[in-house]
């Protein structure tokens, strides 16, 4: 992993990678450009034609699949949950997606838009951090869910 930087406000596509352990086509998210340590953080996806699962869900009408979404909270949970552990000194070996609740789906997701991930901790507890997610587009709610993840440390 490269080393935190001292700005933790926000990472960019190379940290995220260094905080987690998705790669194409599963790392679902691709900067986060607000982050408050492990409180909050907003993430953000440029959802594109040229993206596989647009091949199957749907040909005639893509719709980026609501799974994909809370995968793009966890991991935005997860990255922040990374950065604020590795800003303590601590090396996270790995990071795992434990639990989902309350999810809802409001509005589909297309090509073409840019899905905000607005993360807000619930609570944390040793190695595990729970969060309150909400996936907007343009402002607009399109997926709501609560999670956990967990932490392995070295």
């Amino acid at each position: 992993m490269t080393d935190v930087p001292s700005n933790l406000n926000t990472a960019d596509i190379l940290q995220i990678l260094s905080y987690l352990p998705h790669r194409y086509p599963f790392l679902l998210i691709d900067r986060i450009i607000e982050m408050n340590g492990d409180e909050s953080c907003i993430g953000i996806k440029n959802v594109t034609y040229n993206e596989p699962q647009f091949q199957g869900h749907f040909p005639s009408r893509p719709l980026f699949p609501g799974v994909f979404m809370i995968e793009g909270m966890a991991q935005t949970a997860g990255a922040i949950c990374v950065a604020s552990k590795l800003a303590e000194k601590a090396r996270p070996k790995e990071v795992y997606f434990m639990t989902i609740d309350k999810v809802k789906f409001r509005k589909p997701v297309e090509p073409g838009d840019v899905v905000h991930y607005h993360m807000k901790k619930l609570a944390n507890r040793r190695n595990m951090w729970w969060y309150r997610g909400e996936a907007r587009v343009n402002g607009a709610l399109v997926c709501e869910a609560e999670l956990a993840a967990m932490l392995v440390i070295e």
